[in-house]
């Protein structure tokens, strides 16, 4: 698959943005990324903040009619995704109606299930200032809430003995690649591409928190 990287910002080049997945493009802090999607399953974050309006950030203003028909869209919470599976129906749009009210801000991901090759292209914000991103016990689907690709390290992921991170990749054999962190240190240690979201297993409730300006 042909990709292509472009710079966020000089201040994200000199942090390190590059990414095998997505396509990047920013003027000061707002921009957009374009995430290709595999026929499958695909594992995907919302890499910028989309402000236009109270559900911006909504799974139909997300992906609206980006995906080809009968494309899913699965949202998972508390553990389940259960009340989180949507449609993309040829006559109806997104199906149920809570598409346009379900969220998927900056920092979470969803498996995108599409027929056909697509792309999505994100519009929005770069989130800055002091980030927070809640991680509850247990499995839950996270990712960066800045748009740069590195290690998880690099992008301070708030790491304890004991938790797992799952990578998907519909193109392999073995379809989750496993990291977990033991004895003080990740092995191995996962690297994530920008729109890129990830399975996390952890003990206990926590946040992944990180003070970001695009100036510094």
């Amino acid at each position: 698959m042909r990709t292509k990287t472009l710079l966020l910002t000089a201040a994200l080049s000199a942090a390190g943005i590059a990414t095998s997945m997505a396509q990047v493009y920013s003027v000061n802090a707002v921009g957009y990324v374009n995430t290709p999607l595999v026929p499958g399953f695909n594992l995907i974050s919302n890499p910028l903040d989309n402000k236009s309006s109270a559900n911006g950030n909504s799974v139909a203003n997300l992906f609206g009619t980006q995906l080809p028909v009968n494309s899913i869209v699965y949202k998972f919470n508390n553990g389940t995704f259960v009340g989180g599976i949507f449609t993309y129906d040829e006559f109806e749009g997104w199906v149920p109606p809570a598409a346009t009210t379900t969220l998927v801000p900056p920092g979470e991901g969803v498996f995108v299930r599409t027929p056909a090759a697509a792309t999505v292209t994100f519009v929005g914000d770069v989130p800055q200032g002091a980030l927070s991103n809640p991680i509850p016990a247990g499995f839950s689907i996270r990712a960066s809430q800045v748009p740069q690709a590195g290690t998880v390290v690099a992008l301070q992921f708030p790491a304890a003995e004991g938790d797992a991170i799952y990578q998907y990749d519909e193109t392999r054999a073995v379809k989750y690649a496993i990291s977990q962190y033991e004895f003080g240190e990740w092995s191995p240690v996962p690297s994530l591409k920008v729109g890129e979201a990830i399975f996390v297993r952890t003990g206990a409730a926590k946040a992944w928190t990180r003070t970001f300006n695009v100036n510094q």
